[in-house]
């Protein structure tokens, strides 16, 4: 499965095993194992200790790690542990304000991993493509908590820049559409999906969770409608049969663009139930 068709990540607190063992079978596309904000202060060392116990071998699903504030005093060393280990996938990046962030990531790195930026204060929402664009970079995200309270934005209307900056600059980078936020009640299913609907019509693909029972809410919320499906086909269709740019029989003029878009629809497709 191809980034562009992850449609949920799982953070799980890297301190406690038996629940990361949990979501390595939840049907999470993604185990977030989070070192960071899900970990007391007095637990970071055994979260380390654990994670770097887990990924010492490769799992069926993908595990991508959270690691601490890059301008704290543990990132560093969970870094250079956790790098050369085989079960790692990725690193989340927390709090990346530019590339040279990034650059330090990789000073610290025994190995290159593929690297998660999280753009969660203004400076980073300002240095969003810059971010993007970096070539260990596999993708972006927001932190939108952390982001609210920098910015003093007590609406949601008052993310509507960065989280449009934050898909443009994904786009512009040639990533994956970015994943929203989570939803932070995990009772409120019908909430979740509507918040999801409002994400996905701004350009976003996916969303990370914070519970097992929020995953099958976000999955078919992103998941592709039969109308949508049936346009991604004709496209497709049309493209095979024609290079470059063309006209539908419909009048609609399609090209390349809107041709990857269609593949990455249909992509989508096969994880619908049959």
């Amino acid at each position: 499965m191809t980034d562009h068709a992850y449609l949920t990540w799982l953070y799980v607190p890297g301190d406690r095993p038996a629940v990361v063992a949990k979501a390595l079978d939840s049907g999470a596309d993604v185990v977030l194992v989070d070192l960071e904000d899900a970990v007391a202060p007095d637990r970071k060392a055994y979260a380390l200790d654990a994670t770097a116990e887990l990924l010492a071998d490769k799992h069926e699903v993908p595990v991508h790690v959270r690691v601490n504030a890059l301008d704290g005093p543990l990132a560093e060393q969970e870094i250079r542990r956790l790098t050369p280990l085989p079960g790692l996938d990725a690193l989340r990046l927390p709090k990346v304000n530019s590339p040279d962030d990034i650059a330090r990531v990789l000073d610290w790195a025994v190995e290159v991993p593929s690297l998660y930026a999280l753009l969660e204060s203004a400076l980073g929402i300002e240095h969003a493509y810059t971010i993007a664009d970096h070539p260990c970079v596999h993708g972006i995200a927001l932190g939108e908590a952390d982001l609210r309270a920098e910015l003093g934005v007590t609406d949601a209307a008052g993310l509507a820049w960065p989280r449009g900056r934050a898909v443009i600059a994904a786009r512009a980078a040639r990533l994956p559409p970015p994943p929203q936020s989570v939803y932070p009640d995990v009772r409120d299913s019908k909430g979740l999906a509507r918040s999801c609907a409002e994400g996905r019509a701004l350009g976003f693909l996916g969303r990370t969770a914070i519970h097992p029972r929020q995953l099958p809410v976000i999955e078919e919320a992103f998941l592709p409608t039969d109308r949508e499906v049936t346009a991604a086909r004709e496209i497709v269709r049309a493209a095979a049969a024609n290079a470059g740019a063309l006209a539908l029989p419909d009048g609609r003029f399609v090209d390349a663009a809107v041709v990857a878009d269609a593949r990455r629809v249909l992509t989508l497709t096969q994880r619908r139930p049959s």
